[in-house]
Order: C-alpha cells, then sequence, then structure tokens
C-alpha cells in the first residue's frame, strides 16, 4: 500500500494518480483511493464522479509509458464516503441491518464524525487496508497495489496513527481488534508513505518535518516525491558570473544573433538592443537566484536519505497524457 501526502500545492493528488499508473504498467491491478471527499480522481482521469465502489477507471499499458514491455494493467477509483463507510463498520461488525439506515435518518453519522473526529480517520484508513487485504477466491490478493491519495502531511501522522489511539482506549472487542489489524498493515513493510514537495522552502521544510514525525510514530517512510523540477537555463558557470558586469558582452551577443537588424554599425546595434539588456540580466539573476534556493533545497532532501524522485514541471498543464507522463518518469528512475 503507497499512501501519498504531500502539502497543498505541491500536486499529491497528481502524483498519487501517476504512482497508480505506473504500478498498473505490466499488467497489474491497482486500486486508486481518494479520501478527502474531492473528486480528485475523476478530475484527473476525465470520468464522472466516482460512488463509493470500487470501479476500473483506466487500462494501461508500457507502450502508453513510453516503456518497453508487453502486457495490460487496470486501475480502479475509489472514493471513500464517510458516511457509507461507518454504516458499513457498523453493520459488518455489530450486525445492525436495517437499524443502520434508521441511525443515517437520524443524523447519527453526522453526531458521531462530528464529536469524535478521530473516528472518520478510523473508517477512511480502515477501508483502504481492508481492500489490501482482502484475497478472492483463488486466494490471491484483489489488488496488487493500493494507492492512498491521503491528507497533506501537517496531518498525515495523525491520520494514519488514529488506530493505535483506538485500539488503546478500546481494550477489547470488535473496535479493538480492527484497530490492531489496520496498524499491522500500515506499520508493515508492505506500506510506504511518500511524501510529496517542491524545491521550495516551505514545501521542504513541512516534508522534514513530516518525515521525523512519521519515523517517531513507527510508520514506514518510502520517498520523497519532487515534483514540478523546472529544468536550468543557465549552466554554472553562468549561474556563477550573474552579477558581474556583463552589459558589453551580452549587447555583443545579441547582436551577433541579428537582433540589431541588418546595419553593421556598432552604434546602431547597440542602441537597438540597449532596452533589452536590464531585462535579460534581471531574468539572469533572478533564475540565478532560483537555482541556488533549489540546490539549498535538494541538500536538506539529501540529508533525509531517502530515495528522491523528480518529476518535471508540464508547461501545458496536466491532463491525462500528462499524468502518463509522470507515470513512465516514475516508472523510469524506479518508483515503481
Amino acid at each position: 500500500m503507497h499512501v501519498v501526502s504531500g502539502k497543498g500545492g505541491t500536486g499529491k493528488t497528481t502524483l498519487a494518480a501517476a504512482l497508480a499508473i505506473a504500478l498498473a504498467a505490466e499488467g497489474g491491478r491497482t486500486l486508486l483511493i481518494e479520501v478527502e471527499g474531492r473528486q480528485g480522481i475523476a478530475e484527473m482521469f476525465g470520468i464522472a464522479a466516482l460512488p463509493y465502489q470500487e470501479r476500473k477507471i483506466a487500462a494501461v499499458t508500457p507502450a502508453q509509458l513510453g516503456l518497453p514491455g508487453k502486457g495490460s494493467g487496470e486501475i480502479f477509483g475509489l472514493a471513500i464516503d464517510t458516511e457509507l463507510a461507518l454504516l458499513e463498520y457498523l453493520d459488518m461488525f455489530y450486525k445492525l441491518g436495517r437499524a443502520g439506515k434508521a441511525l443515517q435518518k437520524v443524523g447519527f453519522v453526522d453526531f458521531a464524525t462530528t464529536i469524535a473526529p478521530g473516528v472518520r480517520d478510523v473508517l477512511l484508513t480502515g477501508k483502504a487496508c481492508e481492500a489490501a487485504r482482502r484475497k478472492g477466491p483463488d486466494g490471491r490478493r484483489a489488488y496488487d497495489a493500493i494507492v492512498m491519495d491521503a491528507p497533506p502531511t501537517g496531518r498525515i501522522t495523525r491520520f494514519l496513527n488514529v488506530n493505535s489511539e483506538v485500539a488503546g482506549l478500546a481494550r477489547i472487542g470488535p473496535i479493538h481488534g480492527q484497530a490492531q489489524a489496520v496498524m499491522r498493515v500500515l506499520r508493515s513493510p508492505e506500506t510506504a508513505v511518500h511524501l510529496v514537495t517542491l524545491l521550495e522552502e516551505m514545501p521542504v521544510q513541512e516534508t522534514v518535518d513530516g518525515v521525523a514525525d512519521l519515523q517517531e510514530a513507527q510508520l514506514p517512510v518510502g520517498g520523497v516525491l519532487v515534483n514540478m523540477v523546472r529544468p536550468p537555463v543557465l549552466d554554472a558557470a553562468a549561474v556563477a558570473a550573474v552579477d558581474g558586469d556583463h552589459r558589453e558582452e551580452v549587447a555583443r551577443a545579441l547582436g551577433e544573433a541579428g537582433l540589431g537588424g541588418r546595419s553593421r554599425a556598432a552604434a546602431t546595434v547597440r542602441a537597438a538592443v540597449e532596452p533589452l539588456l536590464d531585462p535579460l540580466l534581471e531574468q539572469a539573476r533572478e533564475h540565478a537566484e532560483r537555482v541556488e534556493l533549489e540546490r539549498e533545497q535538494r541538500s536538506a532532501l539529501q540529508h533525509l536519505r531517502l530515495p528522491t524522485y523528480e518529476l518535471p514541471l508540464l508547461g501545458e498543464g496536466v491532463d491525462l497524457g500528462g499524468l502518463y507522463r509522470l507515470a513512465g518518469e516514475l516508472k523510469r528512475q524506479g518508483a515503481a
């Protein structure tokens, strides 16, 4: 089971979807789960809103990812509905049947999840872990991989660890047993929590803090997915030299590139390119500052000593084709 978290705005849902595609590429069955009620999966795959049931949303082949190989995998989607999950939970462990429907009508579900917010997290993680443990009549697991688009980094540890607290509160009975079973899955070597970040100070710091919290809670950390990485425009020498006085060099280079028109007169060429000099030099300085900032953030991530994968910024936005491109990158880098 792959749990994908990250600071808001880092592309967490996008990379969860791309990871699910990458995991299914060689013929596997992957279940992609969302728990925040935003229908982000449906939006990413351009389909109708997902119901509270597992539904096939795509098929994938290695060729679609630009990779060699044969076979076709399947991706299923599930948007967990807290209310229906609670009714399912009550029926499973307490055999309420129609009584559960009556509880729904009187608003018990909203009441329960409001006075005890942790109940919601128990239901969400429990449903995902049930899918991870489920086996078919032939004894094989229903899915080769589960990918959960989880809550943001700031509350991921609490979200995953709440079953441990519940198991401590309920010493016996089905709730205790269920909570323990969930924690066995979440803390097992078959689970990995991946954190999505950008090469910016706040997302990186939140990633560093998130890794520390997860490790303290004895939850298995997977890798760091660095999203929206922009290619460097200037080489190292140009970045190092950006603070010097290069107006004459730039003016001469622009003239040689033909930006001064057909005139060969130096004064004419200089007059033509003069308005471009300050904007170009300012852009070079800004780019150099960004390159240096990204270098510092990469260094901070390297200190985590975790597998790190870099995904490119897709300037045209992320449509379904972009998802497959990102999935191919994850596959090539060994993330799936």
